[in-house]
């Protein structure tokens, strides 16, 4: 009997809870209702010009002011440093006698790391948090990586055994 009142006092909490939301919805509807009867009576019919279909709406010219001009901002200049700049005797370096470029093999090699690593964490917080378990209700990472580890491991015996059966087979019938 008792779990039956522990359902009597969920299902009064939770009635409870709609009701006050209920009541909540309902004063903001009238404030709603309120503050859309203030806007309708101060504001003033706005035209929209025919000239040009989906521009700005106009007020008449006898109701308000003329805008003021937009103010022109000077453009903004950045110092530049032409010691960040390679020279062009670096440029010429990367090319043979023929014009075609050199070989990098140490670039190339960096780019493939690069392309192979991934790319980097835009918030490192939230990893280390993934990675420990910190977040409820997900699992640690190393936990998930233990399972794929695991589920490789199993199907890498699998292939190995079914490859295995595959060779017997085709040595017995020879």
């Amino acid at each position: 009997m008792a779990f039956v009142k522990k359902k009597a006092k969920q299902v009064d909490s939770i009635s409870e809870r709609a009701r006050m939301l209920g009541d909540q919805i309902a004063s903001l509807e009238s404030e709603i209702k309120k503050l859309d009867s203030q806007l309708q009576r101060t504001t003033a019919p706005k035209l929209r010009s025919t000239a040009i279909p989906h521009g700005e709406t106009i007020a008449r010219k006898s109701e308000l002011p003329p805008a003021p001009k937009p103010i022109l901002h000077e453009p903004v200049f950045e110092e530049v440093n032409p010691k960040s700049f390679q020279p062009e005797a670096d440029l010429r370096d990367r090319y043979n006698e023929l014009g075609v470029r050199k070989y990098d093999l140490p670039a190339l090699w960096e780019r493939l790391r690069n392309h192979f690593r991934g790319p980097t964490t835009n918030n490192p917080r939230l990893v280390n948090y993934l990675a420990a378990g910190g977040v409820h209700g997900l699992r640690p990472m190393r936990y998930e990586k233990r399972i794929a580890r695991r589920r490789f491991i199993v199907l890498a015996v699998a292939l190995f055994l079914l490859l295995l059966g595959t060779l017997l087979v085709w040595l017995h019938g020879r």
